[in-house]
């Protein structure tokens, strides 16, 4: 269980995703401070509790359960969010990864909506299929949660149904109750179209700016 070794800075031309650290925090305090009604269905931190956060996430990848990036605006130079990889499985004859999740993710209000989620997302992908050769990635969402949904379907992942009572609900009122979960993926098989169509799609986003490619640090 856990990730390949490496896992590094993953670059695009609007976004950088640098592994989670605690030089980070003082930048995810601000972040997770602005607009917040945008958050029903996520779990963000405040910034009393950035630090507890950050104890968590990294003991989660110290453990090799999670692969946490910070997402830092190239615009700005501050990180704005986080992403993450998780939930890893490898086969059982040699341990190669090959399915992975990507989730745990949040931005601040002033960087939705500006093309740098679909950005990172481009990148774990890219670097998921093309460095890690997994089989299947991942992404989740509460099934009652239409934007985040609208948004996990624009990336081009496929709806897979409905998991009923799968995990933890983040909803105001909801703590110790568990939630609906819609999965959606992508295999590998796939991956070439939907990679062709996120780069369609960041190239309007970017006129015309070619994306930069991941790279491992």
């Amino acid at each position: 269980m856990g990730f390949p070794a490496g896992v590094g800075v993953l670059d695009g031309t609007r976004v950088r995703l640098e592994p989670l650290d605690r030089c980070h925090a003082a930048d995810l305090a601000a972040a997770a401070e602005e607009d917040r009604t945008g958050y029903g269905f996520t779990w963000v931190p405040r910034a009393s509790e950035i630090d507890a956060y950050l104890d968590t996430w990294l003991a989660e990848a110290a453990a090799g359960r999670l692969a946490p990036y910070a997402q830092v605006s190239k615009e700005s130079g501050r990180a704005v969010g986080v992403t993450t990889y998780r939930d890893p499985r490898t086969v059982p004859t040699g341990g190669a990864l090959r399915a992975v999740e990507v989730g745990g993710t949040w931005l601040a209000a002033s960087a939705q909506g500006t093309g740098l989620n679909t950005e990172a997302k481009y990148l774990l992908f890219r670097n998921a299929f093309e460095n890690w050769e997994v089989a299947r990635l991942d992404l989740l969402t509460d099934a009652r949660n239409a934007r985040s949904r609208a948004a996990i379907e624009a990336v081009g992942a496929r709806f897979e149904g409905v998991l009923r009572n799968w995990s933890r609900s983040w909803a105001p009122g909801e703590e110790g109750l568990l939630r609906d979960t819609a999965m959606f993926s992508i295999t590998a098989e796939e991956w070439p179209a939907r990679r062709a169509g996120l780069e369609r799609r960041l190239g309007r986003q970017t006129s015309q700016t070619p994306v930069a490619a991941a790279r491992r640090a």
